[in-house]
């Protein structure tokens, strides 16, 4: 398993592998990370926030995210715009804390002038010369998760059964015509279902919108256990829309 540092984009989200995203990124800790990234060519991890474990006054990272690929990005004005896919999941080993605390720290007042948000360079320049970086974001230490064992044909089969009542459930709701619903399931399935663990993922997409839900299942350690995780909350939701 690869270990290296990586930049960490927290949020409440949750992004699978393979995924794709669109992010609108304005905080200046941020756009600091995303030109960190796109100078060095290389990726971010994308992690749900967890209020209850902070990491200098800001919401800490839940133990499991997602990389991020960066695949297109815009600037307008002070805002960043990117598109994203999925890439490796991993486990955060070790959190290391962004170089300051957030605005509404007492410590950080006097950077607040009627009201405005100081620009990345102010706060950069806060940051005290001994500390050991100046990231304003937080990043960490992270393993990257290998995707062992592989779908058997039960369990590819039981997802083009969830795809394919996600599909008629959306399409009825809509008038569609059947013959139409059924060339789009057709469709879908042989594009988003294989033998690869990463076809969970895939259908995972089209139904889980819970942000709990979704970090149980980038959390489980074997195809056994993320099937389960999927059929558990899938039938939930079939269950509530009878």
């Amino acid at each position: 398993m690869d270990e290296e540092t990586l930049p960490l984009f927290v949020l409440p989200m949750v992004l699978f592998p393979g995924e794709l995203q669109e992010l609108r990124v304005f905080e200046p800790r941020y756009r600091q990370m995303l030109d960190t990234c796109l100078l060095d060519e290389r990726p971010f991890g994308l992690v749900m926030n967890d209020p209850f474990e902070p990491t200098n006054g800001w919401d800490g990272p839940r133990r499991h995210g997602c990389e991020a690929i960066i695949l297109n990005h815009e600037t307008k004005g002070v805002n960043h715009f990117i598109t994203i896919t999925g890439g490796r999941r991993f486990f955060i080993d070790e959190i290391i804390e962004p170089a300051l605390p957030p605005l509404h720290d007492p410590s950080m007042a006097d950077l607040i002038e009627d009201g405005m948000v100081p620009d990345l360079n102010a706060l950069i320049e806060r940051i005290p010369s001994d500390h050991p970086h100046h990231r304003l974001y937080i990043s960490g230490n992270v393993t990257y998760l290998e995707e062992e064992g592989v779908l058997d044909e039960a369990e590819q089969a039981t997802l083009r059964d969830i795809t394919s009542r996600l599909i008629l459930q959306a399409g009825q709701g809509m008038n569609i015509d059947e013959s139409v619903l059924e060339d789009w399931i057709n469709s879908i399935c042989a594009e988003q279902i294989s033998h690869r663990r990463t076809s969970i993922y895939n259908v995972a997409a089209l139904c889980l919108n819970n942000l709990e839900d979704r970090q149980q299942l980038l959390a489980c350690h074997t195809v056994t256990e993320a099937m389960h995780e999927l059929n558990t909350h899938v039938q939930g939701l079939f269950g509530e829309a009878e």
